[in-house]
């Protein structure tokens, strides 16, 4: 099972149905993150469960709040916020 849109508490993000959605399978990459662009939120917190080898919703949502409030500045690429949502979760849950 995967994290969707339906699951995400924010209202702020941003779903260009333009987008090749394709762009966001496989692994996270040193692509530029955009903590607005509700396609690639649920990405990374997809790309989390799966590493993670568990999917709980409640915890998806907790990784959201980490994203929407808590998430440095610095990290900027797909990769760099990954690693900080790892480090992010082991010291929060």
């Amino acid at each position: 099972m995967h994290f969707v849109r339906e699951n995400l508490k924010g209202d702020h993000y941003t779903w260009n149905e333009d987008v090749n959605l394709s762009t966001f399978q496989g692994q996270p990459s040193r692509r530029l993150f955009n903590r607005y662009d509700g396609y690639q939120v649920l990405f990374l917190i997809n790309s989390y469960s799966s590493q993670a080898g568990n999917f709980d919703p409640e915890m998806s949502q907790k990784m959201e709040e980490l994203i929407m409030h808590d998430l440095p500045l610095d990290a900027r690429s797909e990769i760099s916020v990954l690693n900080w949502l790892k480090e992010a979760t082991s010291t929060a849950f």
